[in-house]
């Protein structure tokens, strides 16, 4: 990263490994376990944070961000707090039971409501939030995990089945703004997307993008736009065409006749 043209101030910020009995209590606390490639992961550094910026005129510009929050910091997502008010609303409210659930390849989409675990792995700098799911906590809630993204208009993303998965995405993208957008079916920004096409445009021009951008442009067909406008010249060549290869041909019978007359005349 740090080769890369225009690339400053790349920070990488160590962090001790997590106690274990750290772990433990959290697990406790929360009612579930910790997925073991992200448990080993807190074992060997608590959370991940590395920074890097851009070149400008005047002074550096923050760009890319990767961050994995601390054991202490995964909150979970839509808990309840001792400072909301009774009467206000949750996210738990926001739920709709005549939504889409899982069907086919769509995989069954994560409740804010106690049917499902959230925990914040990444704030994405105020872009959504990559969250830790447990879907099923009921009656006992189940150590099979996801990691799924909730854009700012809070709809959920599917990203990956497993930690490792994930932060393997999260190196690949190097931490660009928006590249959870990626995965979504409106995309990343035209902003984000300049980004993507200096620091990695492979990442952003794969053919599954492709496709789902190719639902937003409008496509249009030459041959048919254009397609009265380009018939009547064919026409009316093919018109002109055939009345002077006729002439043509017409005179160059009566020319034969003529001259195989004058022949015939001076024979006798």
């Amino acid at each position: 990263l740090e080769t890369s043209p225009g690339v400053a101030e790349v920070t990488f910020v160590e962090k001790e490994p997590a106690e274990r009995h750290t772990i433990i209590s959290w697990e406790q606390k929360n009612s579930c376990i910790l997925p073991e490639d992200l448990k080993n992961f807190y074992l060997m550094t608590d959370g991940f944070q590395m920074t890097w910026s851009v070149k400008t005129d005047d002074a550096p510009m923050p760009l890319g961000s990767m961050v994995i929050n601390s054991v202490s910091k995964l909150c979970r997502l839509g808990g309840s707090s001792m400072y909301t008010l009774p009467n206000a609303p949750t996210l738990a409210d926001l739920e709709d039971d005549t939504d889409e659930e899982g069907s086919g390849d769509k995989p069954e989409k994560p409740h804010f409501d106690s049917r499902s675990l959230i925990f914040e792995l990444d704030p994405c700098n105020g872009n959504g939030k990559v969250c830790l799911v447990y879907k099923h906590a009921e009656p006992v809630v189940s150590p099979d995990t996801e990691i799924w993204f909730l854009d700012r208009a809070l709809y959920w993303h599917f990203l990956t089945k497993t930690f490792t998965a994930y932060y393997r995405l999260l190196i690949t993208h190097l931490g660009l703004p928006q590249w959870q957008y990626a995965f979504t079916s409106y995309g990343v920004s035209p902003q984000a997307k300049q980004w993507f096409n200096m620091y990695k445009p492979i990442t952003i021009n794969t053919a599954l993008l492709s496709e789902e951008a190719d639902s937003f442009v409008n496509k249009l067909d030459p041959n048919k736009v254009f397609k009265s406008k380009s018939k009547t010249p064919v026409l009316k060549k093919k018109q002109l065409s055939q009345p002077a290869g006729s002439q043509k041909s017409h005179t160059s019978m009566t020319s034969a006749k003529t001259s195989s007359l004058a022949g015939n005349s001076s024979r006798k």
